[in-house]
């Protein structure tokens, strides 16, 4: 099961401090454990949502909205993506995870879809597609 581990932001990553040498040490390491034990796939903090951009779509219509945002618990300040067995081994990982902000932190674990999921309209020739989508993308990021 392939897993997103989202790390919401605080008011201090909204306003761009930036972490100390402890954190950054401290979650090197725990990065280190993961890719050691095999889950960790990706990894990545996200500048300030100020630095961030928005697209409304509403049908046809297309409106750009610049950041920053206004509910920073809702926003995204850095991501894992892990290989797991199952929700509860991520929950675990978490647990472990040094507290990611200086003050009170948030985590959101969610599990990517996979083809089966979509059931009967994801047809053959859209798995085919989406295994070649996967296989262009893979080939980008290396």
């Amino acid at each position: 099961m392939k897993v997103m581990v989202i790390v919401k932001a605080s008011p201090a990553s909204e306003a761009g401090v930036m972490p100390s040498q402890e954190l950054l040490t401290a979650m090197g390491n725990f990065n280190e454990e993961l890719v050691k034990a095999g889950i960790l796939l990706s990894g990545e903090g996200l500048h300030p949502s100020s630095r961030g951009i928005r697209v409304r779509f509403s049908g046809e219509k297309r409106t750009v909205i610049d950041g920053p945002f206004a509910e920073t618990k809702e926003l995204v300040a850095g991501f894992w993506i892990w290989q797991v067995k199952d929700l509860q081994e991520a929950l675990e990982w978490v647990k472990r995870c040094p507290n990611p902000h200086a003050d009170d932190s948030e985590i959101e674990i969610r599990q990517f879809f996979e083809a089966d999921d979509f059931g009967e309209a994801m047809t053959p020739e859209l798995r085919e597609q989406e295994d070649r989508i996967r296989e262009q993308a893979s080939k980008l990021s290396q």
